[in-house]
């Protein structure tokens, strides 16, 4: 009996890592929201999110996760946008420290400036839980849009990130450590 349902969790773990590679979300379209927010953590991320600035994608870009010692202007240097665009448009989170606190960090900070619609842009690996994680911190309120960044992730950390997913999901689905 044991063996069978041991099996029965290994399919089931296995065919559910299947779907999270084959549905790994990739770029959002075009639509515009009032904000975009970019969890810092991986190559091309706010790269894509100052591009979709510019774009005029959203009226202001959150960057959270930022190192506090961060400046605006080193920002602007370092990926070589002007900084009155960060002077007008962008602000840096410095709380976060993790994609849960990413999210409560953004769902404050969308709350503060009255935002209905945001475009969540991270790896796409990492979209599924940061979009848990938001969605949750943000409840009802708030629609958020995924728009993931192409990366190319080891084999381990896509294990892992799926493992952190179905952990995350199951605990907010039976109220724990929410």
């Amino acid at each position: 009996m044991i063996r069978k349902l041991a099996a029965a969790l290994a399919l089931l773990w296995g065919g559910g890592f299947g779907v999270f590679l084959l549905a790994m979300p990739g770029p959002l379209d075009d639509r515009r929201t009032d904000a975009i927010v970019v969890p810092t953590g991986g190559a091309g991320r706010i790269d894509r999110g100052l591009a979709l600035l510019q774009r005029h994608a959203a009226k202001r870009l959150l960057v959270t996760g930022v190192a506090p010692e961060v400046r605006p202007i080193e920002l602007a240097l370092e990926y070589r946008v002007p900084p009155s665009l960060l002077a007008c448009c962008v602000d840096l989170g410095q709380e976060a420290v993790d994609t849960r606190s990413n999210a409560d960090e953004t769902a404050q900070w969308l709350r503060e400036h009255g935002y209905r619609t945001v475009r969540l842009v991270t790896s796409n690996w990492h979209l599924p839980r940061a979009r848990l994680e938001l969605v949750h911190a943000t409840g009802d309120d708030i629609i958020a849009y995924g728009d993931g960044v192409a990366s190319k992730p080891r084999f381990l950390t896509l294990v892992a990130e799926y493992n952190k997913l179905i952990v995350r999901w199951v605990a907010l689905t039976l109220g724990v450590g929410a």
